[in-house]
This record gives C-alpha cells, sequence and structure tokens, in this order.
C-alpha cells in the first residue's frame, strides 16, 4: 500500500502525480521529470509549478557527465590518456604552487584521472570559504554576480590550499576547481573552446537543438532559478564556467544524451565499468563518486528498503538530475530548479517513488 491506496502500476498519471508532490510553492516552486525505458516502451514527462515539460534549464553540474563523455572519447581516439599528467597541457607557471603542502608542491603529480575522480586534492573554490568568512558561493546567491575564469579559479584554489596528496588512498573531495581544470585540458588537447567541443561531440551528433553552452549573458529563455523562494540570476557567473555547470538543455535532450551515454555512443560501452571507481564524498551533499561518474549513496539500514540496485548519473546544484538504473532499465531527468536543499530532497523522493514501482516490471 501506498499512502493508504493500492499502488499504481508506472504510467503517464502515476509520473504526473509525483511531479505534483515535488511542488510545494515555498521551497520548490518548479519541477519537470522525464522518465524511460531503455527501450523506449515507457517514456513519461509531467511538468508542474512554473515549468512546462519543454523548458530549458541549467542542468549545472551534471555538465560534468558531458565532459566524462567527450574525455573518454578522447582516451578511446588515443588523444588523451588518464594517467597523462595535467601541468604538461599549460603554458609553464600557470599551475605554479597550485598544490602546495608543508612546503612541498605536488603540483606535477596531479593527473586526468585526479580530476575526473575528485581524489587530486584541489580546495573546491565553490565551497570553499575565503578570509573573508565567506565562499565563492554564498557571494553568489546573495546576489554577486561575478564572472569566474580559470585564473580567478586557480588563485581562489591557491588561497585555499590543497586537503590531501594527491591520489591519497580513500581520500577524496568534490571539487569545481578539478573540472574547470579538466576543461582547459580538453581545450588544449582540441585545440577549441569547450563550447565548440560539446556542439562538436555531443549536441551536433545527438542532433539536439535545445542544448548549448550558456554564454549569452543576455539569454534569458532558461527557466528561472530559485534560492528557497527568492529569484536568482547568475549570467555572468554560468557564462563563464562552462566545463564544470554551463550547460542548458531540456529533459527531453537530457533524456537523449543519458542514454547515448550508457549505450556507448560516445566511449566504449565497457568502458562504463572502469569508471566505477568509488569514493564515499561528503559535500555538497552525500554520494559515491567515480571518475567521472556518480552513484546515489544509500545507507546500509534503509538498504532492504531501497532494493534498487545501483543508481548512476549525476546531480547539478540547481537540483538538475540524470541518472538510469540498470536493475530496472529506467533513466531519470528532470530538475526541480532550486538551488537550496529542499530541491535536491524533492527529487530524490520523485525518483525513488518511481523506482520502487519501476522495479515491479522487470
Amino acid at each position: 500500500m501506498e499512502g493508504g491506496r493500492m499502488k499504481r502500476f508506472l504510467d503517464q498519471d502515476f509520473v504526473q502525480d509525483t511531479v505534483r508532490r515535488m511542488v510545494d510553492g515555498n521551497s520548490v516552486s518548479s519541477a519537470v521529470l522525464r522518465v524511460e525505458s531503455g527501450d523506449s516502451s515507457l517514456a513519461c514527462v509531467a511538468a508542474a509549478g512554473e515549468m512546462h515539460v519543454n523548458d530549458r534549464y541549467f542542468i549545472a553540474s551534471v555538465t560534468k557527465l558531458y565532459v566524462t563523455a567527450v574525455v573518454m572519447r578522447l582516451v578511446a581516439e588515443g588523444n588523451l590518456r588518464l594517467n597523462d599528467r595535467i601541468i604538461g597541457f599549460f603554458p609553464e607557471g600557470t599551475l605554479a604552487g597550485l598544490h602546495v603542502i608543508r612546503g612541498v608542491d605536488h603540483t606535477s603529480e596531479i593527473t586526468v584521472a585526479h580530476l575526473m575522480s575528485n581524489t587530486s586534492g584541489l580546495p573546491d573554490y565553490f565551497f570553499g570559504r575565503a578570509p573573508s568568512g565567506r565562499s565563492a558561493g554564498e557571494e553568489l546567491l546573495a546576489g554577486k554576480d561575478e564572472p569566474w575564469p580559470l585564473e580567478r579559479i586557480l588563485a581562489t584554489a591557491r588561497a585555499l590550499g590543497p586537503r590531501f596528496r594527491p591520489g591519497q588512498p580513500g581520500r577524496a573531495l568534490y571539487s569545481d576547481t578539478n573540472y574547470e581544470l579538466l576543461g582547459a585540458v580538453v581545450e588544449q588537447v582540441t585545440g577549441k573552446p569547450i563550447a565548440q567541443v560539446f556542439q562538436e561531440f555531443i549536441f551536433g551528433r545527438l542532433g539536439l537543438q535545445d542544448t548549448y553552452a550558456f554564454q549569452d549573458e543576455g539569454d534569458d529563455t532558461p527557466a528561472q532559478l530559485y534560492y528557497t523562494s527568492r529569484p536568482v540570476r547568475l549570467p555572468r557567473y554560468l557564462a563563464s564556467v562552462t566545463a564544470e555547470g554551463g550547460i542548458v538543455s531540456t529533459a527531453a535532450e537530457c533524456m537523449k544524451f543519458l542514454k547515448a551515454f550508457f549505450a556507448g555512443v560516445f566511449f566504449p560501452r565497457e568502458e562504463i565499468e572502469n569508471l566505477k571507481r568509488w569514493n564515499l564524498v561528503l559535500r555538497p551533499g552525500t554520494f559515491l563518486y567515480g571518475l567521472g561518474l556518480e552513484k546515489i549513496f544509500i545507507p546500509r539500514p534503509l538498504a532492504p528498503f531501497f532494493p534498487f540496485g545501483e543508481i548512476l548519473g549525476y546531480w547539478g546544484q540547481t537540483a538538475a538530475f540524470a541518472w538510469y538504473n540498470p536493475r530496472s532499465d529506467l533513466y531519470l531527468t528532470g530538475t526541480a530548479n532550486q538551488l537550496a536543499g529542499p530541491g535536491h530532497r524533492a527529487a530524490l523522493r520523485a525518483m525513488f517513488r518511481i523506482l520502487r514501482i519501476g522495479a515491479r516490471r522487470r
């Protein structure tokens, strides 16, 4: 029984009811969610609140999964290796003093794999607290919309200092700094801006019409973002952090990418298993992080009640999501369009509700 009623089948009505539950009018004012099976025999999408099913939205850190697709394609083509040391991709002096612990500079030890897996030890410029006591994220959410080019990010990372040596066993720290550096490596390898790489490697290949790297600060077509009940506009910032979280998409086109990612369209499908090098990450949230891939962490006491198996994909700071559950063969994309914690909780509850019913399909 669910809510005093017999459990329902996973269909359009169920998905619509699930999305309606995500929106409470206070902490979450808009949401969209798309569900598809691997063979597309099931395909449902619903929206609630201020959003419509085809609205564009900022996918935020879900962008990092697109970076993973690009990097793994470059690796498959022999143009990049995961154990390449990143210092060789930058002009001399650019990364000097970036990773210093007790007077020893470990910058030259950082590899592409360290960046992808968040095991470089580099601090997160976004959440790390500056001497002023506030983080870049707090300043942005307070309305201080500013561009954050790589040079500024590196300067902030130096000031914050590393947390551990690159590749130190058992250590991982979610850091947007890593992916800004990874984007720069991709640009050096391809000789093209990361926005153009996304277009050529992914958007154009899949025929995506409503997916793009946000660069025009006057573009107001993406759905309005919220921080609690307050509208937030960050065009200068979002236009400057393309590799870290600058893609705009829709639930339908994010779904098309997600299914292509796990189907082996961009790199050999068998490499997915090699991405599952899990470390527990505790901020900004609790999840398992692999090599450019996330896994939803379900505490052991809850495991008997949530026998979903793996839930693989990516979260975004905007409560955007793109997840795949192999056991039920279901893919889920969408957003709660909310920069505060309630958005992620609403999205997580919605996904669990769907997967509990979806598991009965198998």
